[in-house]
């Protein structure tokens, strides 16, 4: 999306129209288009400027009146995966996608990680088992 005109040329196009020239000529004697001429007219009889709308901006998160539970969950039971979280979540009346569950564990700096005693087979040249296996050949 690109940026709005600046507030400087939408001024100059009102003016125009107010002076006596025809939206399309206006629109042609700055470069502008029809619409946007005809837009510009229409929000500054309306509102007093021609300014544009705001852009952008941040949305709320869809799970941002249930973060304390779902904080609350975490501390009572720990290793709890994201997809139970969702499904309980859905009990509740929830209803949410796997990120929003993801963000909000994720914002709070929870996270799961597996023990070291529990992962899985590699190679036996590599880990405290390889080491064990130097030391008693040597």
């Amino acid at each position: 999306m690109g940026r709005p005109y600046s507030l400087d040329l939408r001024e100059r196009v009102v003016s125009a129209v107010r002076c006596g020239m025809s939206r399309r000529e206006a629109a042609a004697r700055f470069s502008v288009g029809i619409s946007s001429a005809i837009r510009w007219t229409k929000r500054e009889r309306e509102t007093g400027s021609p300014a544009a709308f705001a852009m952008g901006g941040k949305r709320p998160f869809s799970l941002a009146m249930e973060r304390p539970w779902v904080l609350a969950r975490l501390e009572a039971k720990p290793d709890i995966t994201l997809r139970a979280l969702l499904s309980e979540l859905r009990e509740r009346g929830v209803e949410v996608s796997y990120f929003a569950v993801w963000n909000i564990v994720h914002r709070a700096g929870k996270s799961f990680k597996k023990k070291p005693a529990r992962r899985r087979t590699g190679s036996p040249g590599c880990g405290p088992q390889a080491r064990v296996l130097e030391a008693a050949s040597t």
